[in-house]
C-alpha cells in the first residue's frame, strides 16, 4: 500500500534518540529545553512549550488565554476535532464559520457576523499546510479585543508575506505526529511571544505546579500547585528525534514541493479533479496534504474513486470529515447551517500520498491510476 503520509526516519534519527536512551533522563532533561530553543529559533518565536502531542497543545493554549465557561471562540469546521475538542475541554463553545472554497481555509469575510460578547478567540486552521489570511484575522481580532489561537498542526515550516508561521498569531499551535512536517512520534508544541502566555502553559503542562518561588527559601524539594494542570510533558526521547528531524524539515518541505510540482503538471489538463492552489508570492504552504476535489459531473462517486484507489494499493484519504457533522457535536445541535461551502468541498475532497520518501515510481503509479478510475 502506497501510504497517503509517511514519516522519514534515517539513520542520525535512531541515533539521536539511542543517545538519551542511554543517558540519565529520559524524561524532564536538557532535550526538553534544546527542542523548544531550536523551535523557537526556527520560526523566529520568542518562546516555544513542547507537549506530548498538538491536541495537547492546543489545550495548553486555550488555557493559557482564559478561555472559560460562556466564552466562544470561532473557528473552522473544516478540521480534526482537536480544535474544537480542546475548547470544549475548556467549558468553551466552538462557533463555525464557513470556508473558502479555493483554500479550505476560513472565509474571513464571514468571520465578523460570527462575533458577539462572548466571543474570546479567533481559531483559524491552516488547512494542508497553506496558512489562512492571518493578516485580515488579526485586524479584526485587534478590532475587536481578541486572541488569534492559530492551529498550524498542519503547517510548519509554511511562510506567510516572508514570516515563518510560528512567530505571528498571538499561539501558533504545531503537531509532530508522523505524517506531519516533521515527527517526535507522537508529539506537538505552542509558539508565542507573550511571556505571561508561555508561563501558564510550561505550569499547564505538568499539573499546574511551579517550584522556582521556593528553591532557597522553604527547601529545594519544595512545590506548589497555582493551577489545575495535566500531564502533558514530552519526553526527552521524543525531544532528540525532534532535534535531530528540526535540522532536516528545510529538505523534507522542498521534496513535497517537488512532489506537489509533478501532480500539478500532471494534472493541469485533466478535467475530472480540481487541484489545490499552489504557492504564491504571499503563502508557501507547508504541503502536509495534496487535496484534490472531484468534479460533480464525473461518472463515479468519490466512494467509488476511494475504494477502487484502495483496492490497488493506492492508500488514498479524505481530510476531513467536517467537525459539525460528527455524532457528539450534531447532538450539541450543530447543523451544517452556514457551512454549505464546507460540505461541498467535504464531500469532493481526496488526499493523494504525499511525503517526503515518496518514490518516482510509485507517484506516478497514483497519477496513471487517479486518471484512470476518475471518469
Amino acid at each position: 500500500m502506497i501510504p497517503y503520509g509517511r514519516q522519514s526516519i534515517e539513520q542520525d534519527d535512531i541515533d539521536a534518540v539511542i543517545k538519551v536512551l542511554t543517558s540519565d533522563f529520559l524524561t524532564q532533561g536538557e532535550s526538553v529545553g534544546e527542542f523548544e530553543k531550536k523551535l523557537a529559533e526556527y520560526c523566529g518565536a520568542k518562546y516555544a512549550v513542547v507537549v506530548s502531542s498538538g491536541t495537547a497543545a492546543l489545550h495548553a493554549a486555550f488555557f493559557a488565554i482564559g478561555l472559560a465557561e460562556g466564552d466562544e471562540f470561532i473557528t473552522s469546521s473544516m478540521t480534526f476535532a482537536a480544535t474544537a475538542n480542546a475548547g470544549l475541554w475548556q467549558k468553551g463553545k466552538p462557533v463555525f464559520v464557513d470556508i473558502d472554497l479555493e483554500t479550505g481555509n476560513i472565509d474571513v469575510e464571514k468571520i465578523e457576523e460570527k462575533i458577539t460578547d462572548k466571543t474570546k478567540a479567533i481559531v483559524p486552521v491552516d488547512y494542508t499546510g497553506r496558512p489562512a489570511d492571518l493578516e485580515k484575522i488579526k485586524q479584526i481580532a485587534d478590532k475587536h479585543n481578541l486572541v488569534v489561537v492559530e492551529d498550524a498542526c498542519q503547517a510548519l515550516g509554511a511562510v506567510y508575506h516572508g514570516r515563518k508561521i510560528g512567530a505571528i498569531s498571538d499561539l501558533t499551535v504545531f503537531s509532530f505526529h508522523p505524517v506531519k512536517s516533521i515527527t517526535t512520534g507522537e508529539g506537538g508544541a505552542i509558539l508565542t511571544n507573550n511571556g505571561q502566555y508561555y508561563k501558564k502553559m510550561k505550569s499547564f503542562i505538568t499539573h499546574g505546579v511551579t517550584k522556582g518561588d521556593f528553591i532557597g527559601k522553604v527547601g529545594g524539594w519544595q512545590y506548589d500547585m497555582v493551577d489545575l494542570g495535566l500531564n502533558y510533558r514530552l519526553t526527552d526521547i521524543a525531544c532528540a528525534l525532534g532535534i535531530s528531524q528540526l535540522k532536516k524539515i528545510d529538505t523534507f518541505l522542498n521534496k513535497r514541493i517537488e512532489l506537489v510540482k509533478i501532480y500539478n503538471i500532471a494534472f493541469e489538463n485533466f478535467t475530472k479533479i480540481i487541484i489545490p492552489k499552489f504557492d504564491d508570492k504571499n503563502n508557501k504552504s507547508g504541503w502536509h496534504l495534496y487535496v484534490i476535489r472531484l468534479n460533480e459531473n464525473n461518472k463515479k462517486s468519490r466512494k467509488q474513486v476511494f475504494d477502487e484507489l484502495r483496492d490497488i494499493g493506492i492508500g488514498v484519504q479524505v481530510h476531513h470529515t467536517p467537525v459539525h457533522t460528527l455524532t457528539y457535536y450534531k447532538n450539541l445541535g450543530y447543523t451544517g447551517a452556514g457551512l454549505e461551502n464546507t460540505e461541498k468541498f467535504y464531500n469532493s475532497i481526496l488526499s493523494l500520498p504525499l511525503y517526503p520518501n515518496l518514490t518516482k515510481e510509485d507517484q506516478n503509479k497514483v497519477i496513471e491510476k487517479v486518471k484512470e478510475i476518475i471518469v
